[in-house]
């Protein structure tokens, strides 16, 4: 009887009361709480609980010492309130304390938890910490800004995981895989070179993507000294940094004040902070704190009532029922104004429903419109949830100032992301001109490109250049250069590889739309050809900053591109009319090579016309440019963005084997 009971409460098809039940058609019927104040809300005077369980018979508040060990000292029943909630007030000061709520469904009382609203957390994450969030902020906190940001455009991304970025012994840094390795100045690698924050000023990237930081479920926080790694895809408490890169996570206010310090310290340094959320998913189902709370509403189940996996973790979010959308709202919205988060990043951002997102923009637009988010337009399996309702890239229309990664370019330059053994057009395969090309306008429409040919889209899918993130490698399966060498045409050398790269980020920091670069990919980062490592030991994950040294010449080269990129915005155009009127391909005689130029002054650039030129093929060709003399500023795997490598005149150019050259129209004077 009792597991009947369960599985229907988590079909949605009764609502406890005491011990008569009364039926419901579906979720939709679940009463919504719009208020601000679930779960704590602290004052030295006394706190105030309230959950949301409207399918609860009983609901205990449980108050301890200690944030992991021990019986709770204090026990409360909660009275039903308004819309499906549960409240209690406790009139004594409860700061340092530590909370659990537990629910009774029937018969049957839930495990306990902290809740899903929950802001602070004993070690591990088990129990909640009533803290004074006052006491978290760093000194100076209150006049934290974000960096300038007049478009979403001007926006260079860097994707790092916390302990990658400077757990390495040639980091030079002392708070190895935590939050404050982000405050730490004058690092240097063996051979004395920036490394760490530093090093991001010098590389010139605007914003920091940190793979996920909230409290994640997989590494033990008792256990630190097991250095057990993960990229953190496992969330167990959305609200809360995670606790393994605080200094001490038993203590609730380290990891938050951490946090903010890194924050802080990469906004003082011009460098705003993107956080990579994870609400698609949680890291346990049944046992999860959503799930402990209001059983089976806060997740989608198949007809045959097992739980839907279009995450690929066993278990899927609804966030189209009212209470897990305001959650998710509401957490963006928390991380932006607690924290001063410049930006997110939606895994699996697919798995959403386009409402959800477009209340998220809605809801930032009114912290700050300049908060960027962008997400994987795609799932990892199949979902009740219908394709026409979902956040796919396929859908990114119908998504307000939110941009999707464009796998098209990704795989076009590289190759297949499931097959490590098929090049792309940087190694020297032809018949990938046209997804170039799409990639080059940012994913909108343009007359010149023959939509039948991209690999995977085929139609333009966003609005506009500034909803497309283009890339080659992130986090997920093989790093650049792995792929590079893993897919090596026959006979192609390490030298060659590294033109491969350097024409593979070319493409990116000049397309149209967002470029976006995986942490050490400018200092020729590998990972011993591992696919895949969210828990391989950091000998295969930490970036080896003395590659800085070795791999001099491609740190500068990306440097340059970068500085190439901000110091002229007709790479940086904001619309599709205005890519349609200034960007346009020319006609290439030769297999893998693309052209196109950026005329009328671009975007107010200074130079009146730019000419681009891509060679994929592994051997030199001639080229026939457009009328005039051309300074040259990229050739030959060489960049000089504020300079002139040489001077070129119509109508022939020779491009060397795997390179690019950028030029822009000399000015003769009167």
């Amino acid at each position: 009887m009792k597991k009947t009971i369960l599985m229907l409460l988590m079909a949605g098809l009764l609502v406890g009361c005491g011990t008569n039940f009364k039926k419901y058609k579906s979720y939709d019927e679940y009463p919504v709480y719009n208020g601000e104040d679930l779960e704590l809300t602290y004052s030295p005077s006394g706190s105030k609980f309230r959950v949301w369980s409207p399918a609860a018979d009983e609901v205990k508040l449980l108050l301890f010492d200690n944030g992991l060990e021990g019986a709770a000292y204090m026990m409360k029943d909660m009275h039903r309130s308004k819309n499906g909630t549960w409240a209690v007030a406790v009139s004594d000061d409860l700061k340092g304390k530590f909370y659990t709520f537990q629910i009774k469904i029937g018969e049957k009382w839930m495990n306990e938890t902290p809740g899903m609203w929950v802001k602070a957390v004993g070690i591990n994450g088990k129990r909640g910490a009533i803290i004074d969030f006052k006491e978290t902020n760093p000194e100076g906190w209150e006049n934290d800004k974000r960096p300038e940001l007049k478009s979403f455009a001007d926006i260079t991304l860097y994707e790092v995981h916390m302990r990658d970025f400077s757990v390495s012994p040639t980091s030079g840094m002392k708070y190895k895989g935590k939050f404050l390795a982000f405050t730490e100045h004058g690092t240097k690698n063996t051979a004395g070179q920036a490394t760490g924050i530093d090093h991001l000023k010098e590389l010139g990237i605007t914003h920091v993507h940190l793979l996920p930081s909230f409290d994640y479920a997989s590494v033990d926080e008792t256990k630190l000294n097991e250095n057990k790694y993960n990229w953190g895809y496992d969330p167990m408490n959305f609200n809360v940094p995670e606790g393994s890169y605080s200094t001490d996570p038993a203590n609730p206010v380290a990891r938050i004040k951490e946090f903010k310090q890194m924050v802080q310290s990469l906004h003082k340094s011009g460098i705003r902070v993107v956080m990579d959320v994870v609400y698609n998913h949680t890291f346990v189902g049944e046992e999860s704190h959503l799930n402990l709370l209001v059983p089976g509403y806060f997740y989608r189940f198949n007809k045959d009532s097992t739980w839907s996996n279009a995450s690929g973790c066993s278990n899927e979010t609804a966030s189209e029922r009212p209470m897990m959308r305001k959650f998710i709202v509401e957490s963006v919205v928390y991380w932006a104004k607690e924290y001063h988060v410049d930006g997110f990043r939606f895994d699996l951002m697919g798995i959403h429903d386009i409402e959800t997102m477009n209340a998220v923009r809605a809801a930032l637009d009114k912290v700050d419109p300049t908060i960027v988010i962008y997400g994987e337009g795609w799932t990892a399996g199949g979902s009740p949830l219908p394709e026409e309702k979902r956040a796919l890239k396929k859908n990114a229309k119908q998504l307000n100032g939110v941009a999707v990664f464009s796998d098209d370019i990704r795989d076009a330059l590289k190759g297949s992301w499931m097959h490590s053994e098929i090049p792309g057009f940087v190694s020297g395969t032809d018949s990938l001109e046209e997804s170039v090309k799409f990639g080059i306008v940012g994913g909108v429409q343009h007359p010149q490109i023959d939509y039948t040919k991209p690999i995977y889209s085929k139609a333009p899918y966003v609005n506009g250049p500034m909803q497309s993130v283009n890339y080659v490698s992130c986090h997920d399966d093989m790093c650049l250069v792995d792929k590079l060498r893993s897919s090596r045409p026959k006979g192609a050398s390490e030298d060659e590889i590294v033109r491969f790269d350097k024409l593979a980020q070319t493409v990116v920091y000049t397309s149209q739309g967002l470029p976006f670069i995986y942490a050490g990919e400018e200092v020729y980062r590998d990972k011993k050809g591992v696919h895949n490592t969210y828990q391989s030991p950091d000998s295969i994950n930490q970036i080896n900053w003395d590659n800085k040294t070795k791999y001099i010449d491609i740190f500068n080269y990306y440097q340059g591109l970068i500085a190439l990129r901000k110091a002229h915005p007709a790479f940086r155009m904001t619309s599709q009319d205005m890519v349609q009127k200034n960007l346009k391909f020319l006609d290439m005689k030769t297999k893998n090579v693309v052209a196109y130029t950026l005329g009328n002054n671009a975007n107010n650039d200074s130079w009146k016309e730019i000419l681009v030129i891509f060679n994929g093929n592994r051997r030199p060709v001639g080229v026939q440019i457009p009328e005039g003399t051309w300074n040259v500023v990229c050739y030959n795997g060489l960049i000089n963005p504020s300079g002139v490598l040489m001077q070129v005149k119509s109508p022939n150019l020779n491009i060397p084997a795997s390179s690019a050259a950028i030029m822009y129209l000399a000015v003769e004077k009167p």
